[in-house]
This record gives C-alpha cells, structure tokens and sequence, in this order.
C-alpha cells in the first residue's frame, strides 16, 4: 500500500487519538507565564530560588524589573566566560568556574554566581591557558564578544552594564515579571 505526501501531510498535521485536536485549548496566560520563566532558567542555568531572590533585588532598584533581572544574570561570572567565546555553552562555563580556571582581579574565583561589576577584571589562571579546549577558545572565541566587554587575549574587563537592547536571547521578561507579581 502507497500513500501520497498529501496522505501523509494530513495525517501529520492532526494530533495523536481517536478525537484528534478536539480537546486542545489555548494556553492560559498562567502557563504562558510560566513557560517564559521555565525557559529562563533553563537558558541560564538557575535554579528556581536564584530566579526569585534575582527578581525580589530587581523589583527594589529603580530601573525597570525586567531588565534588571536580565542584567543581574548577564553580569554572573559563568554568563560572562559564556559571553566573551571562552566557553562553547553556559554549563561548560560553569563548569571551568567551579574548577578555578579564572581569577577574578586576580583571585581565584570559584562561584559561577558571582556577580561582576564594572571595572572587573577576568583573566585566564596560569597553568589553566594550556588545557587544549580552553588555550584554543581564547586563541580564537567561539563569538565575539558583547560591546560590553572588553577582550584583550587571556584577559576580559568589564566595560560597562549590559544594556537590554544588548542581550541577544528571544526573552520577554514582562511576562515574568507579570508571573512573579501575582
């Protein structure tokens, strides 16, 4: 027995059961809140008490909530090795934190949530530029590096805060903010 692409596309194109999409609703904007804030996480990494000790400090600065929870997670130290190419993914970044492959103004830094400030200065630790995967995403990064931070081989400063319109990640904080503030 043959079927055709139309065949195919019709059958593809209808839910799994006896009823199809007969008891599929639009989502309600409960759970489109909470879809929003899951993907946070997830992009970033965190855990459900960071995000909300994260948005608490945001709601009390006067900036606009949203974006300064986004900015509050652009500035960890994790975020930043992401940002600046030394690391292909946030959990590989994390990871060479927690390792102690970084000084952080030449301390060794540990915590992948350590929060950075501007005028920081993160270097690459002596004997950890010659570990293969590392030595060669400094020697040539995986991205650019955001204008907010300034690259110079091993070593990385903190220029500026990173604005929203700077953050590349599809994120509409709003909704968390609206997920929060219930």
């Amino acid at each position: 027995m043959k079927t055709n692409s139309l065949k195919t596309l019709r059958r593809l194109n209808v839910a799994p059961g006896q009823h199809g999409l007969k008891g599929h609703r639009k989502p309600s904007q409960y759970a489109i809140q909470l879809k929003e804030k899951q993907k946070l996480k997830a992009l970033y990494g965190i855990l459900e008490k960071q995000l909300l000790r994260l948005y608490k400090e945001a709601s009390v600065s006067e900036m606009a909530t949203g974006a300064q929870m986004l900015t509050f997670l652009e500035m960890r130290l994790d975020n930043v090795i992401y940002r600046l190419g030394w690391a292909k993914t946030r959990a590989t970044a994390r990871q060479l934190v927690n390792h102690g492959h970084f000084l952080l103004n030449g301390k060794k830094a540990t915590i992948p949530s350590l929060r950075v400030k501007v005028g920081d200065v993160i270097t690459v630790k002596g004997q950890s530029g010659k570990v293969a995967i590392l030595a060669e995403l400094i020697k040539e990064p995986a991205v650019a590096a955001p204008e907010w931070l300034e690259v110079k081989g091993g070593a990385a400063k903190v220029a500026k805060l990173p604005e929203r319109e700077q953050i590349k990640e599809k994120i509409e904080e709003q909704l968390i903010v609206e997920f929060y503030s219930r």
